[in-house]
């Protein structure tokens, strides 16, 4: 297959990609799990082109973007509050599991090497970034369980990836340290988290001097690569260089950017986050498509195969289960009695914890860059592929019925913090802008001169602190007032563009009105959620 040939099948794929997302929202489907099977259905269709993937390529592009739009956008007062409890996640829960995984397949695979075995177990260890965040999307979930998964997805693939190395090299060379290998992880971890911080420190103090939205919008782009590309070539964790940096900017990202390029860095983010982890879940399906070849119509998978995959797929599942009931069960212990949460509470939070386990990106680019002359290498990449699809398309599609079904969407908030409602803050920052109005509206003689301004505020804060104690009563009043408000912006949207098709108003009047009315919308829209 040519480049061009390959760029036009890439092109078919995002067109494949915007139509089964289409058909995942009108049947209520996960989008991951019709992106999954889409993949699958491409990858068995005779006569398309097959593209070899490239493991190296597949992390370089995919992981270092997702990593940092996910630690972009994490609540950072959150993050930091459950910080141990991502660190036992992602680092233990990923250590239990590849032990698990790997005494498991030793049981079924007696021939495999253990160190293969616990090669196979980091590769399945890790929970997906790229697939807990296309579940969580769809789901309401108490803050400390959705800090948790995004946390631990952001972390655990530095974990996954230096358990894998030191397994395979254990599998190639028959020699292991488990003292270098502790040190070594050490290493990478705390020189990732202070090339992380330098960078992103430097890079919002450059975002800081720029003032051209586009510029800064594009060193926005470069930041991910250039800190997973340069994280990895001093010798630190890229991954936790690239999640640590994004946690930075994140934080500071308020005080860099001008509300107009925050808009638009969201828009660009927005549309590339979608097409990556979109093109990540075909990729996954079609990633089958030369194991399938190899061994279509043998009797190998039935025979040699199936018995020892489904085994490590229920060993995967398991083992979230057991860390879950056994770590929260160990910190329920040691809270205070009244802080604790009854018998429902607890085992409704291992059972969504356990079942947000979906596998994604990072098993399959590892797996496929597992040695030619690893033993085993064939039913590894097999049993990987299963698990992956496993938990996302079983997983993914029922994560909802099992949050249902223990109450998870309203049940599960013990030990979090209880934060001002939107009406309430809204309420606060109307009263701080009269107040601020009213220091200003007068002249220095003492005469009003702003009258009209510190009337809006006055009004806007009169109102919203009316809404922050009535907002049951008033709600629907308010509804309507948004909606109004969007049917005379449409009005007026209409007469702008009815002017500048008629030649009486200029392209740059045209975008500079418009991209008022757009605020305007934007504003009612918000309050329409």
């Amino acid at each position: 297959m040519s480049n061009v040939e390959r760029f036009e099948f890439i092109l078919l794929l995002i067109v494949v990609i915007v139509v089964l997302d289409l058909a995942a929202r009108r049947l209520r489907l996960p989008p991951a799990a019709a992106l999954v099977l889409g993949g699958i259905a491409i990858a068995l269709m005779p006569g398309l082109p097959v593209i070899e993937i490239d493991p190296d390529l597949v992390l370089i592009v995919f992981l270092p973007p997702l990593l940092l739009a996910g630690a972009y956008f994490s609540v950072w007062h959150a993050f930091r509050a459950n910080l141990a409890g991502i660190v036992q996640l992602a680092v233990g829960g990923v250590a239990f599991t590849t032990f698990a995984v790997g005494m498991a397949t030793r049981w079924l695979i007696p021939s495999m090497p253990w160190a293969g075995c616990f090669a196979l177990g980091a590769i399945v260890a890790p929970p997906d970034a790229v697939a807990a965040k296309a579940v969580l999307r769809r789901v309401s979930l108490p803050e400390r369980i959705t800090t948790l998964l995004e946390g631990e997805s952001l972390l655990d693939d530095a974990a996954s990836l230096v358990l894998y190395r030191f397994a395979t090299v254990a599998a190639l060379t028959g020699t292991f340290n488990l003292v270098h290998a502790v040190a070594t992880f050490g290493f990478l971890a705390a020189g990732g988290l202070a090339f992380g911080g330098l960078l992103g420190w430097v890079w919002i103090r450059f975002m800081g001097m720029v003032r051209d939205r586009i510029v800064s919008i594009t060193m926005t782009l470069l930041l991910p690569w250039v800190a997973y590309i340069g994280g990895e070539q001093i010798g630190v964790s890229g991954v936790i260089t690239t999640v640590v940096a994004g946690l930075v900017v994140g934080w500071r990202q308020h005080d860099v950017f001008s509300a107009d390029a925050r808009l638009r860095w969201a828009a660009v983010w927005e549309v590339l986050v979608f097409l990556l982890e979109s093109l990540v879940f075909v990729l996954i399906g079609t990633s089958v498509h030369a194991i399938v070849l190899r061994h279509m119509g043998t009797g190998w998978v039935r025979q040699d195969v199936f018995r020892p995959v489904a085994g490590i797929v229920a060993a995967v599942l398991v083992s979230r289960f057991v860390w879950m009931f056994v770590t929260e069960g160990l910190r329920v212990i040691w809270i205070p009695d009244r802080m604790r949460p009854d018998r429902r509470m607890f085992f409704g939070f291992v059972a969504i914890m356990g079942w947000c386990g979906m596998r994604g990106v990072v098993s399959l680019a590892i797996v496929l860059a597992l040695p030619e002359d690893m033993p085993n290498r064939d039913i590894m990449q097999i049993a990987t592929f299963v698990v992956i699809l496993v938990t996302v398309l079983v997983q993914g599609t029922t994560i909802g019925w099992v949050i249902h079904l223990t109450g998870g969407g309203h049940g599960h908030a013990w030990g979090q913090k209880h934060y001002l409602s939107v009406s309430q803050a809204r309420a606060l920052v109307a009263r701080m802008q009269e107040n601020a109005i009213r220091e200003l509206a007068y002249g220095a003689d003492g005469q009003l001169i702003h009258a009209h301004l510190l009337e809006q505020y006055a009004y806007r804060a009169e109102l919203a602190e009316r809404f922050s104690h009535e907002q049951q009563a008033l709600q629907g009043r308010q509804d309507a007032e948004y909606k109004m408000q969007l049917t005379i912006i449409d009005a007026g949207r209409a007469e702008l563009l009815r002017l500048h098709r008629s030649g009486a108003v200029h392209d740059v009047v045209l975008h500079q009105l418009e991209h008022e009315l757009d605020l305007q919308q934007m504003i009612a829209e918000g309050g329409l959620i």
